[in-house]
């Protein structure tokens, strides 16, 4: 998985920008980092598909001890039959290479930080598209991360056991829950071979519209 240019119009807006003239020498540091990250970052992606039925406390992931907890998840995985769990990551380049620009200056490294989840969500879309070739013609939902909503963050280390994440692809998980390498992204995918209704997308049937920081600015978050 190779990555051949960044979304800056994505990296801008993490930075805070809504739109109109953006300063020069932000652009070219913009430019700079995207350049260095390019050449940086190893992208990697490892996935699982199991079957999965309903259970008291949320959905029973089928062969593994893992259930997803909460009202949220269950909802995103209605009618699916079967789930596709994920973990994809940029490497440790990436963290090592903002590291790097927080000695030369905390623009620059915000900067490049911003690249960097622009560049992760990308790599997510990749995965996804690859993901859904590989696994076959069915409906499938959006990306559902451990922390959204009332889906518990400490299923990580689980999460990642269950696809042998460390061993095939270097990424763990802190007892504080953060992913290392940081920019990295677990995610639960509902396959369906009904269609799934689209009504389950967006901000209005999301359980942090109402203290949403991306809404609070006039924008929207990634899924």
């Amino acid at each position: 998985m190779q990555l051949e240019k960044l979304n800056r119009a994505e990296a801008l807006r993490y930075m805070g920008y809504k739109g109109g003239e953006i300063n020069e020498n932000i652009l070219k540091i913009t430019e700079e980092c995207e350049e260095a990250l390019l050449k940086a970052v190893k992208p990697r992606l490892v996935y699982k598909v199991f079957g999965i039925e309903p259970a008291e406390e949320g959905i029973r992931v089928l062969n593994t001890s893992l259930v997803f907890k909460g009202k949220d998840i269950s909802a995103h995985l209605k009618d699916c039959t079967r789930c596709v769990m994920l973990c994809v990551t940029l490497s440790a380049e990436a963290d090592k290479l903002i590291r790097f620009y927080e000695a030369e200056g905390m623009e620059k490294a915000l900067i490049a930080d911003s690249l960097a989840s622009a560049a992760v969500e990308q790599v997510c879309e990749i995965a996804e598209t690859e993901i859904q070739k590989q696994v076959g013609e069915y409906h499938y939902t959006w990306r559902f991360s451990p922390g959204y909503g009332d889906f518990p963050l400490d299923i990580q280390g689980e999460f990642l056991k269950v696809l042998d994440a460390p061993a095939r692809i270097g990424v763990n998980v802190t007892d504080s829950l953060i992913l290392i390498p940081r920019k990295s992204v677990t995610a639960v995918m509902g396959v369906s071979e009904t269609e799934i209704p689209k009504g389950r997308r967006g901000c209005i049937s999301c359980n942090m519209k109402d203290r949403c920081q991306y809404r609070q600015k006039g924008l929207y978050c990634y899924w």
